[in-house]
């Protein structure tokens, strides 16, 4: 279950239900490229498709209430793990009838900050067994997607890829049939501005964005629930690709100004290979230890001489190397590529 893809448009798409399984074929993404995705029978909360390839991001969706086909709805947004330096970001949309806000009310949904683990589970249980008329889905961004989209060459933000999460899952609720009428957004950035995207995105929606939404509607307070939930069980049972031996679980809080966040991370970090897939290593706390704390490496062609540079030292540059069939002057064209490079997926160009 792999996709090809720069950007999250292009990930592992996994729905819940007890019915049946659904492949689905190509796409069009926002860049232009085409993707395939693959839609899986599940249950509940499965994560086994994003534990298995943790490197790239993954889509998780309940089962489709049939009320939601049928009558006028409201889907809140929210995300979990924005600011941390480790693990995922994970954005999820909830929704059910407008004519059910009440019974969502009733079941004590809250902002997921406010409540301990054992509270959030056990509230996310509680939406599960309201599946008849709440529905939910979620996309995990890795933190290996979040950090090569943020350091690529065309930028591209946090803001600009937690608008595009969000946008994408909305999308999808109304391709699977959700008749909605109302959408309800935790504000990132400005909130008027996002307002309007959101609304020039979806005529016909009624959007509302607002600091703290999770706080004020109880719709998006579920989204923020199940977001946390996905979270929390990822960061928990994280599988390291690299070989690390026994890790130490003990992460912190996974924000940058935590002690014990900032120890784990002097701890994992190697020299020359810098950090494992489970930090993001595009955030300023990730990159302030790698320049005090990793061995310096010299890019020659960063300058205007880089070939001449490597000639006189007698090495292949780094961009010739790359322009190279094979990347080894052409001697062995059938060497396996190491995994750093397919997992960022980088190939080897025969010409620039």
């Amino acid at each position: 279950m792999t996709s090809s893809s720069n950007h999250l448009e292009d990930d592992i798409f996994v729905t819940s239900s007890n019915a049946r399984q659904i492949c689905g074929g190509q796409n069009q993404t926002r860049h232009g490229v085409e993707k395939e995705f693959i839609i899986i029978a599940a249950a509940v909360m499965d994560l086994g498709p994003f534990e298995s390839d943790n490197s790239a991001s993954c889509r998780l969706a309940s089962r489709i209430p049939e009320v939601c086909r049928t009558e006028d709805c409201c889907l809140g947004i929210d995300e979990a793990g924005r600011g941390p330096v480790l693990g995922p970001m994970v954005y999820g949309i909830c929704f059910c009838p407008i004519s059910k806000k009440e019974e969502l009310k009733n079941l004590k949904v809250a902002d997921s900050k406010t409540l301990t683990g054992a509270e959030r589970e056990n509230l996310f249980q509680n939406l599960d067994e309201a599946s008849s008329y709440v529905g939910w889905a979620l996309q995990i961004l890795s933190p290996n997607t979040i950090s090569t989209s943020m350091l690529q060459r065309t930028k591209y933000n946090l803001n600009a890829l937690s608008h595009d999460t969000a946008i994408g899952l909305v999308q999808y609720a109304l391709d699977s049939g959700v008749q909605l009428k109302e959408v309800f957004v935790d504000t990132v950035g400005p909130a008027e501005k996002y307002e309007q995207k959101l609304s020039q995105r979806f005529p016909g929606i009624d959007v509302t964005v607002r600091p703290k939404a999770d706080s004020l509607f109880p719709i998006v307070s579920a989204a923020s629930i199940c977001a946390k939930v996905a979270r929390d069980r990822v960061v928990k049972g994280w599988n390291f690709a690299e070989d690390l031996g026994d890790v130490d679980p003990d992460y912190g809080s996974g924000y940058p100004n935590d002690p014990k966040t900032k120890a784990w991370l002097l701890k994992y970090l190697d020299p020359v290979f810098g950090y494992p897939q489970f930090v993001r290593f595009s955030w300023s706390t990730a990159q302030t230890l790698l320049d005090s704390k990793a061995v310096t490496v010299h890019w020659d062609d960063d300058e205007e001489d880089g070939e001449k540079a490597a000639q006189r030292q007698k090495n292949m540059s780094v961009l010739s190397y790359f322009g190279r069939p094979g990347g080894d002057n052409g001697q062995n064209r059938h060497h396996q590529t190491h995994r750093f490079f397919t997992e960022r997926r980088l190939q080897s160009l025969d010409t620039l």
